[in-house]
């Protein structure tokens, strides 16, 4: 079953990025190019009944899957990164995380009207993150049709603050 076999190769840091986190580390999945593939297929056929025009993947892990999950769904991969790294002209927004405040961004011209969009990222905690890349493609006019997840931590209670955005909310393994 894959969510063993992640929850076999992911890493616990203790006290990262501060006293108190326990992170979750999916980086020696990378070492592991079969299981990398599993997880790709895994996370597509969870979404076979999802209508998914694009996929967007936050910064930075969200960069590790997404990009072949978009190609594996035959879509177009739409990058929301930490402000200032994207070379064209952006929207952005803030937002909380479990310890501080970020800004991400997208571009102006990343999304069409009317698109739908799956949010991926490597894992759904309090959702802060999340919430915030679901407002910036609001603010393009389009919409999520899902969000796909490596790992939810179940007890911060994410899955309930997307549910206003979409209430297709799919992840490979819960703690």
């Amino acid at each position: 079953m894959i969510e063993s076999k992640i929850k076999q190769t992911v890493r616990d840091v203790k006290d990262f990025p501060k006293p108190g986190i326990i992170f979750k580390d999916i980086t020696p999945i990378l070492k592991e190019p079969l299981l990398c593939a599993e997880i790709v297929e895994a996370l597509a056929s969870q979404l076979i009944n999802i209508q998914i025009d694009v996929v967007a993947g936050i910064e930075s892990r969200g960069f590790l899957f997404g990009p072949s999950l978009a190609q594996r769904l035959n879509v177009p991969f739409v990058p929301i990164r930490k402000a200032g790294k994207l070379p064209y002209k952006t929207i952005r927004e803030s937002y909380d995380l479990e310890y501080g405040s970020a800004v991400i961004e997208c571009h102006k011209d990343a999304l069409l009207t009317g698109q739908r969009v799956l949010i991926h990222d490597d894992l759904l905690a309090t959702g802060g993150t999340v919430v915030a890349a679901s407002k910036l493609i609001m603010q393009l006019g389009a919409s999520v049709s899902a969000y796909s997840f490596i790992i939810a931590l179940d007890f911060l209670n994410g899955r309930d603050r997307l549910k206003s955005y979409s209430d297709q909310i799919y992840s490979l393994a819960s703690y």
